[in-house]
């Protein structure tokens, strides 16, 4: 296999523990990004509500797709978000573990 040449983008959800508080974001590397989330690193409303829960992602190819998309879901009212986590999450567990595998794959098509 050879590593594509092509960047892959992701748009996240984050809850916290309690699914009360979530967070939409983007990115172009969703293992380091999320792992900044858990660590605390990135400074704001994720870190202020302890929201590093990874509920749901989705793929674009394009990191212009990726922000559209990204503030379209922060634009959403919240039921519609929870609906959307619910589709492939409905559990609403820590899908990590899930991204990594997913970028993994993609990043060696």
């Amino acid at each position: 296999m050879t590593r594509k040449a092509t960047q892959t983008n992701w748009v996240y959800i984050l809850a916290n523990r309690y699914n009360n508080a979530i967070y939409v974001g983007s990115t172009s590397d969703i293992i380091l990004r999320i792992a900044q989330h858990k660590a605390g690193e990135i400074k704001g409303h994720t870190k202020k509500y302890n929201i590093n829960k990874l509920v749901y992602f989705e793929r674009c190819d394009d990191m212009d797709l990726a922000l559209k998309r990204e503030k379209q879901l922060k634009n959403w009212p919240r039921a519609w978000k929870n609906d959307l986590i619910k589709q492939s999450n409905p559990g609403w567990i820590d899908i990590y573990e899930k991204a990594i595998e997913d970028q993994k794959s993609v990043d060696w098509e």
